[in-house]
């Protein structure tokens, strides 16, 4: 009896595991106007997901968007930018690291960066990107912490 209940609880446990394993690993990103002590802040400032997996920016605060970085993105994966005070997702599919700010702030520092599939080829066209304002005082850092 305790060998059929020892079995039973392996095969739920390996059949839980791996099905959850399987599941992907979107996010969510708050536009905030502020977190903790900083102001105009993306809640995440680096996100790291699989291949596939999505990542949804809620406009909990009004006046953000979210637009890919020229330069700052994969080859091959094309502009995106949102509008203004909206929701917005975008699934990855490409593999590598996104740089993303929100357009009106970039300048105070409101950036970010999604990892896709721990892929980092793309690292030295992140670190040539010519960031403006607090983002550039803020993104070495960043940069060196993917």
């Amino acid at each position: 009896m305790i060998k059929k209940i020892a079995t039973l609880v392996t095969t739920l446990f390996s059949v839980i595991f791996l099905n959850t394993a399987s599941l992907a690993a979107d996010a969510t990103v708050e536009m905030l106007n502020k977190q903790e002590k900083e102001i105009m802040v993306f809640s995440q400032k680096i996100v790291k997901i699989n291949v596939g997996d999505k990542v949804f920016w809620k406009a909990t605060n009004k006046g953000h968007n979210v637009e890919f970085i020229k330069g700052g993105v994969p080859e091959g994966v094309e502009k995106f930018k949102s509008k203004y005070s909206q929701d917005v997702e975008f699934k990855f599919d490409t593999p590598g690291i996104y740089a993303y700010w929100c357009t009106p702030h970039k300048s105070v520092g409101m950036i970010g960066f999604i990892i896709v599939g721990d892929d980092k080829s793309n690292l030295d066209a992140i670190k040539a990107i010519r960031y403006s304002g607090k983002s550039k005082k803020i993104a070495p850092d960043l940069i060196n912490s993917l």
